[in-house]
């Protein structure tokens, strides 16, 4: 079966590494898979990738145009792809409600089938005919790392604790202001704050298990993959309620959901600290292998073309 991944194209690392790894884990199950990165940002840098991709589709033959968010899916649509299947990420679903206006409208006239990431983007989501499907963990690169390899390799102190806070603050959705705020509510000095931003994908391990607790304050998400890869590290997690945290984590001891209030959040990333030792999150979530999560979404191509 031969795919083509149609995705944004103007990170860092040229294609998300989210995408990337889900890519490169359907290669492993016999896909045939290339990929198509949309250049350029806002509506100039969409609408010149639509001409470029109706060339490529007249040129190559793909049983499966898969399209990451929602604006590269209308990019596959006006393109002229054929048996489009979409994955919305988590924004695309959660922010504007026009938004899913549109996702309903592309559904009806051109895309095979829906994927969202979580039970609540499918609620928020509204169309019964949607596939549940999480991005799957590589714990051949996430898993546990002695913690002073870890601490070496990120250059922190060992005579301290770490809080990570998994993302760039400056992004609104990630709430970053809570995770500041309950950390300088515990006021200690033996505790430092750190945040992921501009971190290369395959150095994010020895973060994670350089941390105490890893924290997620988002206001909303799909399906996170800090907390997933956090878990297949075995560390502690404090996390707000979002996307599938509760399901991911819940049951995992030294792993936390709280509130949005900065106290709460403080009182939790205490009991975490307090926890002084690995999660069992790795095997909680063995369920979440990439291996299995690619088996899943070739299922999808299959029915989409009717194997």
């Amino acid at each position: 079966m031969k795919i083509l991944f149609v995705s944004s194209g103007n990170s860092k690392t040229d294609i998300s590494p989210v995408v990337k790894n889900q890519g490169e884990s359907l290669k492993k199950e016999s896909v045939e898979l290339n990929y198509f990165t949309i250049k350029g940002r806002g509506a100039r840098g969409y609408l010149n990738s639509i001409f470029k991709l109706r060339r490529h589709l007249k040129n190559s033959s793909y049983d499966i145009v898969h399209a990451h968010y929602w604006l590269s899916a209308l990019v596959a649509s006006l393109a002229g792809g054929k048996n489009i299947v979409v994955s919305l990420m988590g924004d695309d679903v959660k922010t504007k409600k026009w938004y899913i206006w549109i996702i309903y409208i592309f559904k009806y006239l051109s895309w095979s089938a829906i994927i969202v990431k979580s039970k609540d983007m499918y609620l928020s989501l509204g169309l019964k005919d949607t596939y549940i499907v999480p991005n799957g963990i590589d714990r051949g690169r996430f898993r546990p790392i002695p913690r002073e390899i870890a601490l070496e390799r990120v250059g922190w102190s060992s005579e301290k604790k770490h809080i990570l806070f998994t993302s760039d603050p400056n992004r609104v959705e990630k709430n970053f202001k809570l995770a500041k705020d309950a950390f300088e509510y515990i006021g200690d000095k033996n505790l430092e704050l750190h945040f992921l931003k501009d971190i290369p994908n395959e150095e994010t391990p020895y973060y994670y298990n350089a941390s105490s607790v890893v924290v997620l304050t988002s206001l909303w998400e799909g399906s996170p993959n800090a907390i997933k890869e956090s878990m297949s590290c075995n560390i502690p997690i404090v996390a707000t309620n979002v996307g599938d945290v509760m399901d991911v984590l819940s049951q995992t001891d030294g792993c936390y959901i709280s509130s949005y209030d900065y106290r709460e959040f403080a009182s939790d990333i205490k009991r975490a600290l307090s926890f002084g030792k690995r999660t069992t999150g790795r095997a909680d979530i063995q369920y979440l292998k990439s291996e299995l999560i690619a088996k899943k979404i070739v299922d999808i191509y299959k029915n989409v073309k009717g194997i």
